[in-house]
């Protein structure tokens, strides 16, 4: 009798706690604002953040500048850029992608807690970092044609990063009759031999690869081959990679999420192929290829792809290369 009064006690908490557990995870972000850019650009497909304070989010915008948050009264300010042959007269506010090789492209961002130097990928210039207090950023490594991800392995400091193709850039793929190819790669940098590994290659369009917390693999996005790829860096299946996950759309840059074991996907239905209408959405998976929540973005981001959903103090910091803001969505 004992016994059977204390079950529906312990099921009751366990409910309770559930319940309250499950409006955290499973709230649908209804909450939303815009962070701006400056007049004139577009393009911020980042939304990186620094240190325990989580200072920005620093961004990415179309005439080369990396941007960071200061506040509401502010806004965006610059920060870094990555091409020295940039000047503000030449390309500060334009969106003129036939400027990017002298201006620069960056496209995503990845800070190393450690030393706090910020990783930059950029679509023309490659592989650059820049210190804590900006500037210009210095190049590690050149010759890529459209660099579009990066991740860093917060254990081993080791750096992996995509590229789209071997043949096009950014600036090809808005023109008529662009068609893509599967050239793309995913590759390791090595900061300290300064070597760059070929890890897979003949992949389907770009995106941004996101490392596991415990180092245990990296899920590497195919954008136009609308599917995941689990790639082991330890155990029996080291160096090789698994399907994780098909897609009814086209992932972009993949994030760790603020709970262990989970990730953060953009993507964009009706992308490519086109479709009529183009659907952009927030993808929360497990590392099983698991899909444990879906947060559209139709609303906000009509008929527009996105690059990014970034989680950050449990609100998802959404970025697309075609807007002039970034989304900020919390419960």
């Amino acid at each position: 009798m004992t016994t059977s009064r204390v079950k529906p006690s312990i099921v009751s908490v366990c409910v309770a706690f559930l319940c309250f557990f499950g409006n955290i995870v499973t709230g649908q972000f209804s909450e939303y604002y815009k962070l701006l850019v400056p007049p004139g650009v577009k393009g911020p497909e980042s939304a990186s953040f620094r240190g325990l304070t989580a200072e920005g989010p620093f961004t990415t915008v179309t005439d080369g500048r990396i941007m960071k948050w200061q506040d509401p009264n502010i806004g965006f300010v610059d920060f870094a850029y990555t091409s020295p042959a940039r000047t503000k007269q030449f390309c500060d506010g334009t969106t003129d992608p036939d400027k990017g090789p002298i201006c620069g492209r960056p496209l995503a961002l990845s800070f190393q807690p450690i030393t706090g130097l910020l990783y930059i990928t950029d679509a023309y210039l490659g592989l650059l970092v820049v210190g804590p207090n900006g500037g210009l950023a210095t190049q590690l490594v050149g010759g890529f044609k459209f660099l579009t991800g990066i991740d860093i392995d917060l254990l081993t400091g080791l750096i992996y990063l995509r590229d789209a193709s071997l043949t096009f850039e950014i600036r090809n793929t808005t023109q008529p009759g662009f068609m893509f190819d599967s050239t793309g790669r995913f590759l390791r940098y090595n900061p300290l031999t300064r070597q760059v590994s070929v890890l897979l290659s003949g992949l389907s369009g770009g995106g941004g690869p996101a490392v596991s917390a415990d180092s245990t693999f990296v899920l590497v996005p195919e954008l136009n081959g609308m599917r995941i790829l689990k790639y082991w860096l330890v155990g029996a299946r080291a160096n090789t990679a698994q399907l994780l996950l098909n897609i009814d759309g086209n992932p972009n840059k993949i994030k760790r999420a603020e709970r262990l074991g989970e990730f953060w996907v953009a993507v964009s239905i009706g992308q490519n192929p086109r479709r009529p209408l183009i659907t952009p959405q927030g993808l929360r998976i497990n590392s099983n290829g698991v899909v444990l929540q879906t947060v559209p973005f139709d609303k906000e981001f009509f008929n527009t792809t996105i690059s990014l959903v970034q989680e950050q103090n449990r609100k998802l910091y959404v970025g697309s290369r075609f807007t002039d803001f970034i989304g900020v969505y919390s419960n």
